[in-house]
């Protein structure tokens, strides 16, 4: 039988467009390694010209230029929207300037619904989980925000759909998640969605973790604080943070004998965290995503990690030596918490740590 070349090139021409009809937008979405832009649209009380020059294009300049190639933006809804649900315009100028800053210098961006009314990662009462009208309220944020930025090209913004969800039970936001998916999609079909485990986005929830079916446009992630007594030393809003005795990493992190004669409590909690840790020791915490990952076929994302500067600066370097190397190791993308805040890669002044910036990009 004989085939015509015209035939052949049709039919090329279609298979081609069949191909990349059936792309995911994370064929074009691809990051690598960013860090987040706290407490300028989140956990902050700053307001007007105090908010604006917190975060402009100058930083937005000089973090493309250090070599990260997305940030990931925290937004809260005190922030954005009102009591009664109403847009707040000026926090919207702002999030679109940095959107727009961000693109403009090849930046990607990942849009993180950080905290609610109705749930804070460490609140002891969070009514999302029981109170319908809470739920709807956080649906009700996902529409105004695919609304307002669902013309941004899915090549370059992603949604994530809630920071560090704490429900007592996983499939309390499993459903919820599958809900929230839902209603960006009605608008979006291939915006790239962020999904996080239950419990602070831990690796040891991915096992119970119920991810929407049939999405290839799905990126998921965890958060890596481990071990906490060595990230979070001296930090005031933890129990462990109570502990001032010497640090050390890698290896023991805290030796028994500086626990002598401390409060129970206390001892008690480190021994929840304390250990002895190594890079190979840190891999094996993150078998649960990436078997999940495996399996799903989807990639994987660490959206926050880093270690305060309380910590002594050697054996600080060497943990996000470690962490960084087995991120890479496995094609794992990330963000590093933060950029101007309590965990910086810059200091109190707002001048760059090269050792930092160093160790993450160098």
């Amino acid at each position: 039988m004989r085939i015509h070349f015209p035939f052949i090139l049709a039919l090329a021409v279609v298979l081609v467009s069949a191909a990349c009809q059936r792309r995911s937008a994370f064929d074009e979405f691809r990051i690598r390694r960013g860090t987040n832009i706290s407490h300028w649209l989140s956990q902050s009380d700053r307001r007007g010209e105090e908010r604006r020059a917190w975060f402009t294009l100058k930083d937005v300049e000089f973090l493309a230029q250090a070599g990260f190639d997305h940030l990931r933006i925290p937004v809260d809804e005190e922030q954005l929207w009102t009591g009664s649900g109403e847009l707040e315009p000026e926090a919207f100028e702002l999030l679109h300037n940095g959107i727009k800053w961000c693109l403009a210098n090849g930046l990607r961006v990942i849009v993180d619904l950080h905290i609610l009314r109705s749930h804070h990662f460490n609140a002891a009462e969070k009514p999302l989980w029981t109170d319908p009208e809470a739920q709807q309220a956080f649906l009700d944020c996902w529409r105004d925000l695919s609304s307002e930025l669902g013309d941004y090209p899915t090549s370059a913004v992603a949604y994530e759909l809630m920071n560090e969800a704490v429900a007592d039970d996983p499939g309390d936001w499993n459903e919820l998640l599958a809900r929230a998916h839902s209603v960006v999609r009605e608008r979006e079909p291939e915006r790239v969605i962020v999904i996080g485990s239950n419990r602070w986005q831990s690796t040891d929830t991915f096992d119970r973790l119920k991810v929407p079916e049939n999405d290839a446009n799905i990126i998921l992630s965890f958060h890596f604080y481990t071990p906490m007594v060595l990230t979070h030393y001296k930090a005031s809003w933890t129990k462990v943070g109570e502990y001032s005795g010497p640090v050390s990493y890698p290896g023991q992190i805290i030796d028994p004998e500086n626990l002598e004669g401390l409060d129970p409590g206390l001892v008690s909690e480190i021994a929840r965290h304390n250990g002895t840790f190594d890079r190979q020791v840190l891999e094996q915490r993150l078998a649960k995503p990436l078997a999940l990952a495996q399996e799903l076929d989807l990639p994987l994302y660490c959206g926050e990690w880093g270690c305060l500067p309380t910590v002594p600066e050697t054996g600080r370097l060497a943990w996000y030596r470690d962490i960084r190397a087995n991120f890479d190791s496995h094609g794992i993308a990330w963000a590093t918490w933060d950029y101007k805040g309590g965990f910086g890669i810059v200091d109190r002044e707002g001048e760059p740590i090269p050792s930092l910036i160093d160790v993450l990009l160098n």
